[in-house]
């Protein structure tokens, strides 16, 4: 049974290295190997806010802390150069799986996740997007196209239950914590406002 995993994560490899796209030089193994060797340990990283002062008591409001660091955005940036990524937001016109929040998401789920910035590869990638589409679009269609500049046009109807497989895992990594409000995307956006990726601002569909 570990000899099949494994044999059906290196197809998951070998789907990417046979399209038009060079694959990363990390396997998918090794993707998985790392999520559960850097997963959070249990870790919450909370901070207390004032909410409002009735009389002489202050209410506090417990919120928490966002979970991305600097290196969590120079992957991004990174991987934001990766042909395959490339190809993949060019072709998502429309911005359906793509805009500049579901894009901000991925950002903190790195940071939920907590493996070293450096290790952060296109598979990674595309996990987070999946997840953040899952949690504000959960459009199975446009969802879809993500298989297939990951895995290949021809490969990814064989190959998807991996990638599902690997989400569970990356989930699990970032403590089952999807959720990300506006304003900590809005925040990780203005640390570098100029860059090109923030300008995808998705409009009413035709």
């Amino acid at each position: 049974m570990r000899g099949r995993k494994r044999r059906r994560s290196m197809d998951v490899k070998a789907a990417a290295q046979e399209s038009s796209i060079p694959a990363s030089s990390s396997t998918t193994s090794e993707a998985i190997s790392e999520l559960r060797s850097w997963k959070k340990r249990g870790q919450k990283r909370n901070i207390w806010t004032v909410n409002h002062v009735e009389g002489t008591k202050l209410r506090m409001n417990k919120r928490r802390r966002p979970s991305y660091r600097p290196e969590d955005q120079e992957a991004f940036y990174r991987l934001l150069e990766d042909p395959a990524i490339q190809s993949f937001l060019e072709a998502d016109i429309f911005l359906k799986v793509s805009d500049k929040y579901l894009l901000s998401m991925v950002v903190e789920y790195f940071g939920r996740v907590g493996l070293p910035g450096h290790l952060y590869n296109r598979i990674h990638f595309f996990l987070a997007l999946y997840i953040a589409s899952d949690m504000e679009e959960d459009n199975p269609t446009s969802k879809r196209s993500i298989f297939q500049f990951l895995l290949g046009r021809e490969h990814w109807p064989d190959l998807y239950k991996e990638f599902l497989k690997l989400k569970v895992e990356f989930f699990h990594a970032m403590g089952h914590r999807a959720w990300v409000t506006p304003e900590l995307c809005e925040e990780i956006q203005a640390q570098n406002p100029h860059h090109w990726v923030w300008s995808r601002v998705r409009q009413c569909a035709p």
